[in-house]
């Protein structure tokens, strides 16, 4: 039955213990770099905050979908994609809303939060690493933390353009970059989810 999302699930204990983990790490640095992004004026790190705030519902879906059923799963993974699609948006016109009446970003808590946040994605991406190519809620949540990882380098890239030209423009491209990168994430995950829940079908009846 290999191929039509019929696999029994592998240790979904562990599944469970690793996305517990990813949980945990995304709410704290959700909370932690939205505040710092208000308080530093960065679309960046606000823009990078929310994708945090994003992933800790999708790795909460995804908890729901360890022990339940393939179709279960892709529906999870379809959630998850809605969500980063919805995130991306949002993003998006913050972004068109600091173009129009301007920002003034601090370059140096830009880059420091942004170091903290990526050292956080690293471990999230260590503890989703062998389940990257599982079942398709899983396949979704190493997605949303290796596009994590490109966020946070380009947040500290920004910082350092920001500093540098001492304009506002890098922390504003960065900001529309991460909303293009989510979006592409939600739009690939919706894509595999729907292809899942064809493929389940051959375990129907």
């Amino acid at each position: 039955m290999s191929g039509c999302g019929c696999e029994v699930e592998v240790k979904p204990g562990e599944q469970s213990r690793v996305l517990w983990w990813l949980l945990a790490i995304n709410g704290v640095m959700f909370v932690v770099e939205l505040g710092v992004g208000l308080w530093a004026d960065s679309s960046g790190l606000v823009a990078d905050s929310l994708d945090m705030l994003a992933d800790a519902a999708v790795y909460g879906v995804a908890l729901y979908a360890v022990a339940q059923s393939a179709r279960h799963k892709a529906s999870a993974a379809m959630l998850s994609g809605v969500l980063q699609i919805l995130l991306a948006m949002g993003v998006l016109l913050d972004v068109l809303r600091r173009f129009w009446v301007g920002s003034e970003p601090v370059s140096e808590v830009m880059m420091l939060m942004a170091s903290v946040a990526l050292m956080a994605n690293l471990v999230c991406l260590r503890l989703i690493h062998k389940h990257r190519h599982g079942e398709v809620h899983m396949r979704a949540s190493w997605i949303f933390s290796a596009n994590d990882v490109i966020a946070n380098a380009g947040v500290i890239l920004a910082g350092v353009l920001v500093w540098w030209l001492n304009s506002a423009l890098p922390d504003l491209f960065i900001g529309l970059a991460i909303a293009v990168l989510v979006l592409r994430g939600g739009l690939v995950i919706v894509r595999e989810a729907r292809q899942s829940a064809q493929g389940s079908g051959c375990c129907s009846g």
